[in-house]
């Protein structure tokens, strides 16, 4: 089909359209290719199920990330979107040392406490992509004392976090911005995480002699 003005186009050119027949053998393909590009996706492990955390997995559902919801209150998933993952544990931290490399972390649960048991955790995870934790300037204030107090936490570590999730450019309390804020913010740094050690290495391969 010859693309042009004679059908409102403007870039011209010409599209070709395949029809196959999806029998058991295209099927079996097709569901092993997309098996296949779901290992291969970036992990989001959002911790909480709040409003905030019910607006940011409705966001993330929609991104090609592989999102987990985890909670330590069954009402608390019961209203997230199908295409996210749902776990529900009495000891969220734990869920951060099984996470795979690369994965980032969004810290928004109900309680401050669990808050800063479940950053301390992902801080230490040199390999994570991002670390993001809902709240104030006090807040952040208030868990960076007892970071570098009780939980042997470092000063580089605690340079890894970010908080307020979102930034603090656009000043609006609504879930769905916040949301959209964090998911833009997440998004970013998954890109650059993955896209660091292909950089690293092309320089170190023009540094190469010959």
């Amino acid at each position: 089909m010859p693309l042009g003005p004679e059908i409102g186009q403007c870039c011209g050119g010409r599209v070709e359209v395949l029809i196959r027949i999806v029998d058991a053998a295209l099927t079996a393909e097709l569901i092993a290719a997309a098996e296949a590009e779901e290992a291969h996706l970036p992990h989001v492990y959002m911790f909480g199920g709040g409003h905030v955390g019910q607006a940011l997995a409705a966001t993330v559902a929609l991104l090609p990330v592989h999102g987990v919801v985890i909670e330590t209150r069954a009402e608390a998933l019961e209203d997230m979107p199908e295409t996210v993952e749902r776990r529900l544990t009495p000891m969220p931290e734990a869920e951060v040392r099984n996470a795979p490399a690369g994965t980032a972390f969004a810290i928004l649960t109900h309680d401050h406490a669990l808050d800063f048991l479940i950053v301390a955790e992902a801080l230490k995870r040199d390999d994570a992509a991002y670390v993001g934790m809902i709240g104030s300037k006090t807040k952040r204030a208030t868990f960076r004392n007892w970071f570098l107090k009780s939980a042997d936490g470092t000063e580089a570590e605690l340079a890894r976090l970010v908080s307020p999730i979102g930034g603090d450019a656009v000043r609006d309390k609504r879930p769905p911005v916040i949301a959209a804020l964090a998911a833009a913010e997440i998004m970013t740094a998954l890109v650059v995480h993955n896209t660091a050690p292909n950089a690293d290495h092309e320089v170190q391969h023009k540094m190469m002699p010959g």
